[in-house]
């Protein structure tokens, strides 16, 4: 079987996953490729499949990599589906999943009073564009900017339990609990500064924090070869989802030994199935 890893230019060797992956997908008998996602050259339907991986540039051209999705799901199968990949790149999706969620504002205007903010945009990775402050009016600014853009906002309190418990990030292949990682926080030190560097620790979830992932998966009626559900507690313990990552999240292959091949068996039976 061959199938495209789909990547993109990424002359700093930011995908450390990828090797690995293929790797794991070779021993399970798929030939994997790197392809960019906006090659013109690429015949799509040369492959049997194409799993979106590394994407990692399509913030700026979410449009253009939705309509890409579209067209490369009618040439080869393509893993996630079109369908998920446009509905997940967009933030509001969590207005309507129906499953306890951060509290979100979705205004710049009538924020409500907390001790600490997140301002980000619904369309966004990385936590790109996403400020983290106790000044209310610095909020509101942000807010009001990215409103200015044209981009849909979003205002969430900053929850301290991140600082001590992390977010806990939950992996799903094939539907198949594969593992989970505690993620440091991205927003560090109480300022702005990023930590993009993924660092974490493996983890075994909660018995609440396995029926949050579950009932959020529940609500997905595709199927789904990769799955990240990120869940952080609320001051008063509750799991709640922070994100649903379907489109090309990390997925800490190297911190769990079996990972890698639940993934590359995962792909295969999807494709033999």
């Amino acid at each position: 079987m061959k199938v495209a890893y789909v990547t993109f230019a990424d002359p700093l060797g930011h995908d450390d996953e990828r090797e690995t992956a293929l790797a794991a997908w070779l021993g399970a008998g798929v030939e994997g490729t790197p392809v960019r996602w906006d090659d013109q050259d690429v015949d799509w339907s040369s492959f049997d499949a194409a799993v979106v991986r590394s994407t990692w540039d399509y913030i700026d051209r979410r449009d253009e990599f939705v309509a890409w999705a579209h067209r490369t799901g009618e040439r080869t199968r393509l893993l996630n589906p079109a369908t998920v990949l446009e509905w997940n790149t967009d933030k509001t999706y969590l207005r309507d999943l129906g499953v306890p969620t951060v509290p979100t504002h979705w205004s710049d205007e009538g924020i409500p009073e907390w001790d600490e903010y997140v301002v980000k945009p619904a369309i966004s990775a990385g936590a790109r564009d996403t400020i983290r402050t106790a000044d209310r009016a610095v909020a509101e600014a942000h807010a009001a900017e990215l409103v200015r853009q044209g981009r849909t906002v979003m205002v969430q309190p900053y929850l301290d339990t991140v600082e001590h418990e992390g977010e806990l990030s939950l992996l799903y292949f094939g539907g198949q609990f594969s593992h989970a990682v505690r993620r440091h926080p991205m927003l560090a030190g109480g300022g702005q500064e990023l930590d993009l560097n993924n660092r974490a620790t493996l983890r075994d979830p909660d018995t609440d924090q396995f029926e949050v992932a579950e009932l959020v998966l529940s609500k997905v009626s595709e199927e789904l070869l990769y799955a990240r559900v990120d869940l952080v507690r609320m001051p008063d313990g509750e799991p709640v989802l922070i994100e649903l990552e379907l489109t090309e999240p990390y997925l800490f292959l190297r911190y769990e030994l079996d990972a890698p091949d639940l993934f590359a068996n995962a792909l295969v039976s999807m494709l033999r199935g």
